[in-house]
């Protein structure tokens, strides 16, 4: 769909937890701005949170970035847990990695 002059056509993302997507297509005047879509959207009530950001197409943008026609607009949770000290505790809680081509045997009950 190719919009009028005077607008663009938007989405905006947001993900409320884990595997879960709330998704939602917006009309906007040309020249509104990653706020305005966020604000717009309705999928987060009033200002962002402390420590959550927006970005456009995965690349993290100030509010004030102004948005074009098929952009998505994406808001980002702030982190509950650093990513490298996940991936530690994983690999704990796997076992030591063995050797290539040495395989650990299944455990029988």
């Amino acid at each position: 769909m190719v919009p009028a002059d005077d607008c663009v056509w938007v989405e905006v993302v947001y993900s409320p937890g884990p595997r879960q997507v709330s998704r939602t297509v917006l009309s906007l005047p040309a020249g509104a701005t990653v706020a305005q879509a966020v604000q717009a959207s309705a999928l987060v009530e009033g200002v962002l949170p402390q420590g959550w950001h927006v970005g456009v197409w995965g690349r993290k943008a100030p509010p004030d970035t102004v948005v074009r026609h098929g952009d998505r607009v994406e808001i980002y949770r702030a982190l509950k847990v650093d990513p490298k000290e996940a991936r530690r505790v994983r690999y704990r809680a796997h076992g030591e990695k063995l050797p290539k081509g040495i395989h650990r045997s299944p455990k029988t009950a």
